[in-house]
């Protein structure tokens, strides 16, 4: 005849798996602050590419210009060396207009770019910076409909797809779509109640969640270190204020390269 204490034991079974449940849902969480941290990121890197990108290649092309004038008049082998080397850093590119967000293309600046060097009214770059309730929206989204809370494959790839436009509509900051993508959710089909698996099954899973967990970390290592979330941690909470620092600086670069470069042909 069983006690009470006996039939009231946990299962071996029904610890591990429990241990599984906590894994998963540390895990979403993890993967849900590093797939934000990924779209902060993204979106300072748009934004300083079309602010500043301008400025950086205004800077190159005038350094190319200033070594070009040098070795004109210096005739050194070595003046013409480091001249050919700036040249070639700004040569157009065939198909730059797709890696410099419509800036330039293979023949030089846009108007809007150009603009931007000289102060003059310019169509403001695309801000992409999903809102509080965007966040929230997603947060939950993401933690309903993650893929890792499947029971079968069929539920797992539906999960996937859903979570695939979930991520896209948050990367766009699209407030709108988040809502009706959880409207969406809501009236889906009821998950599969979770049935205790065996103890095998359960630790293969542990040790997937862990597989899953590196993955995610070297992900979140290589965002964190660099050079868009080292400017990021500067000022996390004036991004555009940094910017505007940095297209400050830029701006007084170019304006001493001008003034050597006149300089240098007033010499002619």
């Amino acid at each position: 005849m069983s006690t009470p204490e006996a039939e009231q034991a946990p299962r071996p079974e029904e610890r591990l798996e429990q241990a599984v449940r906590a894994a998963e849902q540390a895990l979403i969480e993890y993967e849900i602050a590093v797939e934000t941290f990924r779209v902060e990121v993204e979106n300072f890197s748009r934004l300083h590419e079309q602010r500043l990108g301008p400025l950086y290649l205004r800077i190159e092309e005038l350094d190319a210009e200033i070594a070009e004038a040098k070795a004109a008049r210096t005739g050194d082998p070595e003046d013409i060396r480091r001249a050919e080397e700036a040249r070639a850093r700004v040569l157009p590119i065939p198909g730059v207009e797709d890696v410099l967000h419509g800036w330039m293309d293979g023949h030089g600046l846009f108007p809007e770019a150009a603009a931007m060097l000289t102060d003059q009214a310019v169509r403001p770059p695309e801000r992409v910076r999903p809102s509080e309730e965007a966040r929230k929206l997603y947060r939950e989204l993401a933690r309903k409909s993650h893929p890792d809370l499947a029971q079968d494959e069929d539920e797992r790839r539906r999960r996937e797809e859903f979570l695939t436009r979930v991520n896209a509509a948050y990367a766009r900051g699209d407030e709108t779509l988040l809502t009706e993508l959880a409207e969406e959710w809501a009236a889906g089909p009821v998950p599969p109640e979770r049935h205790p698996s065996p103890a095998e099954e359960l630790y293969a899973r542990l040790e997937w969640l862990a597989q899953r967990k590196e993955l995610l970390t070297l992900v979140a290592r290589e965002l964190e270190e660099g050079a868009i979330a080292g400017l990021l941690r500067l000022a996390p909470d004036d991004p555009d204020g940094l910017l505007d620092e940095i297209g400050a600086r830029l701006r007084a670069d170019i304006a001493q390269r001008e003034a050597e470069l006149a300089a240098l042909s007033a010499q002619d």
